[in-house]
């Protein structure tokens, strides 16, 4: 980065109106070295995590990331958070170009963003207390509380649905779902503008990962924090996302509004997504069948990709322009605003609308008719 590169103002010297960019990347690329050969180890290839990627996510939006395991949707997450740095491509926070900030020029902004990882039993040091787990940012940042820290990490222990007198415990007194709320906990303790949040309920029992949505959920709705919110699962990120980008072996083929993703899918590889997620009969009336779609052979080695587009050798659509051109990242007729598609042979934007394909489990179901009611 330049000398003369001025980083974002702390977030008391700027306030960031709904809609507009937080943070936008541009062609991010993350290329892991694979080495081989002996007796010198020599690189031999490359693992291409993600290959070229957009996204934009603005202020105060939730923003899911889905896609299958390997397809590069918790790299992207590090790199955004800065715990990697990219091959190539632009990070963008606030206007400002951080992707090759040194760790002293990313200082004013890194309490900003937030990340809350997957495994609650990983990310938490058995050996301090909750007390300070949480208090541990403010430390390293320098801040100070009105009332002293202790004093605010009782109150997040509040936010979050613990017991403020937990502070002096330890992690392995917790159950996973409450090791996830002291990590939501943490994530909270520098009060950031952006959350990333790395399949943050994969790791949980199916009752309580409702219960951690729920509170995500009232988190980003109560405090205005943007999350970009990382799964696999289908109906947890309908139920939080207002924005929804699917990758695929590193890409980015399909992006946009919550309702226009799930209903009317323009990308094959959505369309088999969508078809693939689980029926829960709850009436116990006889569901009419409907579509699926099993893909063929598996997902082709990140090593070494297919050339054009990725999806083409599970894809019951590929011809030969598939395998020549890469379909690039766009809005199609037919489609919303919004909604970009990457893809020479996109599916019938008329197809029906997927509302009963797309069925939430119980617990979920019930938070969400609860949200309606209110």
């Amino acid at each position: 980065m330049t000398e003369d590169l001025v980083l974002p103002a702390p977030r008391d010297a700027v306030t960031d109106a709904p809609g507009e960019p937080l943070l936008e990347v541009e062609k991010l690329v993350k290329h892991f070295p694979v080495k081989g050969g002996f007796p010198i180890r020599r690189t031999v290839g490359q693992v291409q995590a993600v290959d070229g990627i957009d996204l934009t996510v603005h202020v105060g939006e939730s923003f899911g990331l889905v896609g299958e395991s390997g397809c590069g949707k918790s790299t992207t997450g590090r790199l955004i958070t800065k715990l990697l740095e990219p091959t190539r491509g632009r990070i963008s926070y606030r206007g400002k170009d951080i992707t090759r900030a040194t760790r002293r020029e990313l200082a004013p902004i890194r309490s900003e963003i937030q990340m809350i990882f997957q495994d609650p039993y990983a990310s938490l040091n058995p050996r301090q207390t909750v007390g300070k787990i949480i208090s541990g940012p403010m430390e390293i940042n320098g801040l100070q509380p009105d009332g002293g820290r202790e004093k605010r990490v009782r109150e997040l222990l509040e936010i979050v649905g613990l017991n403020p007198e937990h502070y002096n415990r330890f992690p392995h007194e917790f159950s996973g779902g409450q090791r996830q709320r002291i990590g939501v906990a943490r994530a909270l303790a520098l009060e950031p503008k952006l959350i990333v949040a790395d399949e943050p309920v994969s790791a949980l029992d199916v009752s309580i990962q409702a219960q951690v949505v729920n509170l995500l959920q009232k988190v980003q709705q109560e405090l205005g924090i943007a999350f970009l919110f990382i799964a696999h699962d289908l109906a947890v990120v309908r139920h939080f996302s207002q924005r929804v980008a699917v990758m695929y072996l590193g890409k980015v083929i399909e992006v946009g509004d919550r309702d226009s993703i799930y209903t009317r899918p323009r990308h094959p590889y959505t369309h088999a997504l969508l078809s693939a997620v689980p029926e829960v009969n709850i009436t116990g009336e006889e569901a009419a069948q409907r579509e699926r779609i099993r893909l063929a052979g598996d997902v082709p080695s990140p090593i070494s990709p297919p050339s054009g587009c990725r999806f083409r050798t599970r894809c019951w659509k590929a011809q030969d322009k598939c395998a020549s051109e890469e379909p690039p990242l766009v809005q199609l007729s037919g489609n919303h605003t919004g909604h970009l598609t990457a893809c020479h042979f996109p599916e019938d934007p008329t197809i029906e609308a997927r509302d009963e394909d797309i069925v939430l489990d119980p617990a979920l179901a019930a938070l969400e008719e609860g949200a309606e009611d209110d």
